[in-house]
């Protein structure tokens, strides 16, 4: 039987570091989030530091390197981010693949199992929402690969794609975790409506800004009533 999940427990804030300078401020943070996400892509050149600080972090951290095609930085090649990942992993308590990516990471993702490192795999999409059928496949494969959270973030410009992330949310029941924003004109709003549909994680940028359209600050965050 397929497990129902609950949408009464918060989602769990995750602080997104992308630079230098995140790193840093998160580094200083009194109240650091649930959550720590290291984006090894954009850090690829400053890997030695992050490395370094890590232990200062005092947080649970999700490591990901991100592929080209899904918005990863610096053009790495599969074997860069394999080793990046392969690099952090005994610091990590989640790791984050893309579904595309799944497959050839097959063997780093039974290793980071062996480590009770649990998986994200995870679908973006920069154009448009598909449908919910079509997320609801994409669900399924994420399954497939072991995946404990399905994370789906796709353009949301209008109340329609919102719409499409909605019904997905709330007509789906997976054997897996939903983690589910929106990015663009409605982003913001989908990310506090998805949240409050049952979404697990909610992520928010380290920094005050962003370059990621529709993703807030972490003060935002809080501002809205999620995270400790």
């Amino acid at each position: 039987m397929m497990a129902r999940r609950s949408t009464k427990r918060r989602p769990r804030v995750v602080g997104v570091i992308a630079s230098r300078a995140d790193l840093e401020r998160a580094v200083r943070m009194r109240r650091p989030p649930d959550l720590f996400e290291l984006r090894l892509d954009r850090l690829a050149g400053m890997a030695d530091e992050v490395e370094k600080v890590l232990p200062r972090l005092r947080t649970p951290l999700i490591i990901t390197a991100r592929d080209p095609r899904e918005g990863g930085a610096n053009k790495l090649r599969l074997r860069q981010r394999r080793d990046l990942l392969a690099r952090f992993l005994n610091h990590a308590d989640y790791i984050d693949v893309e579904l595309r990516s799944a497959r050839a990471l097959r063997a780093l993702l039974a290793i980071a199992k062996t480590k009770k490192v649990r998986q994200i795999i995870s679908f973006h999409d920069f154009k448009s929402t598909p449908s919910a059928r079509i997320l609801a496949a994409k669900a399924r494969q994420a399954r497939s690969h072991g995946a404990d959270i399905f994370k789906v973030a796709t353009r949301t410009d209008t109340p329609m794609e919102l719409g499409r992330l909605l019904e997905f949310m709330t007509s789906s029941r997976w054997n897996v975790s939903l983690a589910v924003m929106g990015i663009g004109k409605l982003g913001a709003i989908s990310r506090v409506l998805l949240a409050r549909a049952g979404s697990v994680l909610i992520y928010a940028s380290v920094a005050a800004a962003t370059d990621v359209e529709g993703q807030m600050s972490l003060e935002q965050v809080r501002a809205l009533g999620f995270g400790p």
